[in-house]
């Protein structure tokens, strides 16, 4: 997991003065999960500008003293550096292999099934009156056109 906190500071035009000012910066409390977080803590630094998209969330809570208080969360579905202020290199990452004993990645060496709970008692899975599960119907054949045994030069419009 790798928490970090991205600042948005918009540019504001002054009409009376005709000139661009910064406007008031707003802070993101960002997370980022797996993956994510390892490629990010390594090809990011402070600083850097980021583009972050993911799911925003208003977190509320409230003080000791009763202040009702909130602040704004993102959690990371991707995030890269702002290529308008930086140049990167992009390397592909090496996933282990699932057969690897021993690897890092504890998703890696999970079950692809997950297990069936067992019924529960006195309960019958065949349906009411204990009768047979029904049988599902094949899907019906779609119509497609013929292939023709040789293609003209003349497209077909």
């Amino acid at each position: 997991m790798a928490r970090f906190t991205v600042a948005v500071n918009p540019r504001v035009f002054d009409k009376a003065s005709g000139e661009w000012r910064d406007g008031d910066p707003s802070f993101y409390n960002c997370t980022a999960w797996r993956q994510l977080a390892e490629n990010a803590t390594e090809s990011l630094s402070k600083g850097v500008r980021v583009i972050v998209t993911g799911t925003i969330a208003q977190q509320r809570w409230e003080t000791d003293q009763g202040e009702k208080r909130s602040t704004f969360a993102v959690t990371a579905e991707a995030v890269g550096p702002d290529l308008l202020y930086a140049t990167a290199t992009v390397r592909k990452t090496v996933r282990a292999s699932n057969d690897t004993v021993g690897s890092d990645d504890p998703w890696a060496t999970a079950s692809p099934n997950r297990p069936v709970p067992a019924p529960a008692p006195g309960v019958d899975r065949r349906g009411p009156a204990g009768a047979e599960p029904a049988v599902r119907a094949a899907r019906p054949a779609r119509d497609t056109p013929p292939v023709p045994a040789s293609f003209d030069d003349e497209p077909p419009f």
